[in-house]
């Protein structure tokens, strides 16, 4: 069962150039602890017969195929459309006509 003391922690900081404050190390320390410990749970079930895998659920892609395939008619989606003009759909003006 690993611990870690404040000095382990202290010396970690100074290497990472990051300054701590004794209450911070004392915090630091106990997460840390509760890290490894979470850490070894995974150990003891992680065996031989488990295979390691980044995702607890399989993942798969559902794109489907690129595939050409017919488009709708234009004249029959114009002729459904409220409004149409040169063949494209005719919208009500929102801004101003220059």
């Amino acid at each position: 069962m690993p611990t870690f003391s404040t000095q382990e922690v202290a010396r970690l900081a100074a290497l990472a150039r990051i300054d701590l404050t004794p209450a911070e190390l004392d915090r630091f320390a106990g997460e840390l602890e509760v890290i490894a410990h979470a850490v070894e749970k995974v150990s003891e079930v992680a065996t031989a017969d488990v295979p390691a895998t980044s995702h607890p659920i399989p993942l798969v892609n559902v794109w489907r195929e690129d595939v050409v395939e017919p488009t709708l008619d234009r004249e029959e989606v114009l002729a459904q459309a409220p409004a149409a003009q040169d063949g494209r759909f005719a919208v009500p003006q929102i801004l101003g006509e220059e």
